[in-house]
């Protein structure tokens, strides 16, 4: 969105990682403190409804960064091989983007200078990717907050010590001041792994977590028997102890994230670049801690689910003296919408709208009661995908769909939000499950890629090992060591 004044702004994009839309104060949370998210959404546009494209990790990462479905990009799960060479079993790295045009590719080759902080978890940590050319990032999908690895652009691995959050940051700031000191527009990737387990009292600050230990009520989360779809994908509490415990962990994570937020906007501030900066702030995917009785996100169970806390993540947009302040929108938007946003807001065309799906959020931004020119023709729905799962969603109607067999599920949002009524199969419902089915089928029909349709492979949520080749068998490309779980253990 280019101005008069600097017709090239910088973009800081912030992912945080398994945070759920409902885990901070702009979206109502008054027990996690999130200042800095609030400070954000209170100085630009906060979406209410923005909805990821898969629920779990990789495939929503690749998704925001190239435009396209995972059906046509090939990442349907967490990539669980293929990211280093320290994994266990010493795999080799698999570049899984390679071929794809990204968003940061396109800005890298007009200009901008891109760096990349942070979790990656798109194959082959060791080589910088897709236009970055600062580079440090996590190895791995998950591990540990203190003392981790991290991988420079030379694609060497060294231990740094600190917690996760404050490590990712501090090279961040550095990067910042050598970028505002340049005369070049500047790209800043900053992907947190907060608040991804692990959630034990020594991963977190102990004077955050015990905080909450010791005061937090948790009555922003429910408090339910496990899901009997539950899967080994996440810690599940068996007391109520252990709920506590994983909760203050979560809220920690989260908490400190937000205290590195609040210092990536100052050190704006100080080097004279808040004005030309537009800051994104969002979450890979949603996240459940407890809600409907699960741990996790979409791969929480198997089959694989699409509740409104896998998929529903924060967004907010903020521009001082550009943007709209303190606005909030009700928009139904996607973390596809990302890429053509990120490209017209920095003046580039869109390449090859008939692969992406995406609508640009400019118009919203602008306008935050309005509607997009092209909404009309899109229906006003959204889409998300985890290999055989497919979701449509209206303002009002959500359908799942499981391929080959099911179980489907229909849900009227306006009367049920918790999703607590399944109406797939009631005989009044059934013409507008059949509408949602045929809408579902002839949108997918036209951006995935028939030589890598999600809809006919094994992703069982417990990770992607390679990537998937046209015509060849793909068993091997999806773990399977999934197990139903209980408060009491596996069953």
């Amino acid at each position: 969105m280019p101005n008069s004044a600097n017709p090239r702004p910088n973009i800081i994009f912030i992912l945080s990682d398994d945070q759920g839309y409902w885990a901070s104060g702009a979206y109502g949370n008054r027990e996690v403190r999130t200042p800095g998210i609030d400070a954000l959404s209170e100085s630009g546009v906060t979406f209410d409804r923005m909805y990821c494209v898969s629920p779990v990790c990789s495939p929503a990462r690749a998704s925001i960064l190239t435009g396209v479905i995972p059906s046509a990009h090939g990442v349907y799960d967490w990539i669980r091989h293929g990211n280093t060479h320290l994994e266990e079993g010493g795999t080799q790295p698999i570049s899984y983007l390679d071929g794809l045009t990204s968003s940061v590719s396109l800005l890298a080759s007009a200009g901008y200078r891109c760096g990349c902080f942070g979790k990656w978890h798109l194959g082959n940590v060791h080589l910088p990717q897709q236009g970055f050319t600062d580079w440090f990032v996590y190895p791995h999908g998950a591990g540990t907050y203190n003392d981790s690895h991290f991988v420079d652009r030379d694609g060497v691995a060294t231990v740094h010590p600190g917690y996760v959050s404050d490590v990712i940051t501090d090279h961040a700031l550095e990067f910042l001041e050598s970028a505002s000191a340049a005369d070049q527009p500047f790209y800043l990737s900053l992907h947190y792994t907060a608040p991804h387990s692990p959630w034990d009292r020594e991963e977190h600050p102990a004077e955050i977590y015990d905080r909450y230990f010791a005061d937090c009520p948790f009555e922003s989360v429910p408090n339910l028997s496990t899901n009997a779809l539950q899967i080994n994908s996440a810690p599940v509490p068996r007391t109520a102890r252990e709920r506590r415990a994983i909760l203050s962990g979560y809220y920690a994570a989260i908490e400190r994230m937000d205290d590195n937020i609040r210092r990536v906007e100052q050190a704006l501030r100080d080097h004279g670049q808040r004005e030309n900066t537009l800051i994104v702030f969002t979450s890979d995917n949603g996240m459940n801690m407890g809600h409907h009785g699960l741990y996790g996100k979409g791969n929480a169970t198997f089959p694989q689910n699409m509740f409104e806390t896998s998929v529903r993540v924060p967004a907010v947009f903020s521009h001082p003296g550009t943007l709209p302040q303190g606005v909030r929108s009700d928009a139904l938007v996607s973390h596809y919408d990302i890429f053509p946003t990120i490209l017209e807001y920095t003046g580039h065309s869109v390449p090859d709208t008939t692969r992406r799906p995406g609508i640009s959020l400019l118009p919203v931004l602008r306008e935050p009661g309005s509607d997009r020119p092209d909404d009309a023709d899109r229906g006003v729905v959204v889409f998300s995908e985890y290999g055989p799962v497919h979701m449509i969603l209206t303002s009002r109607w959500k359908y799942v769909h499981r391929y080959p067999y099911g179980p489907h599920e229909l849900y009227d949002l306006a009367e049920d939000p918790e999703e607590s009524h399944n109406l797939f199969g009631l005989s009044e419902f059934k013409a507008i499950a059949e509408e949602l089915r045929h809408a579902l089928s002839e949108w997918f029909a036209l951006y995935a890629d028939p030589l890598y349709d999600g809809r006919t492979l094994p992703v069982t949520g417990r990770g992607q090992m390679d990537t998937v080749k046209p015509g060849a068998a793909c068993e091997s490309a999806f773990a399977d060591d999934w197990r139903y779980l209980t408060r009491d253990g596996e069953r």
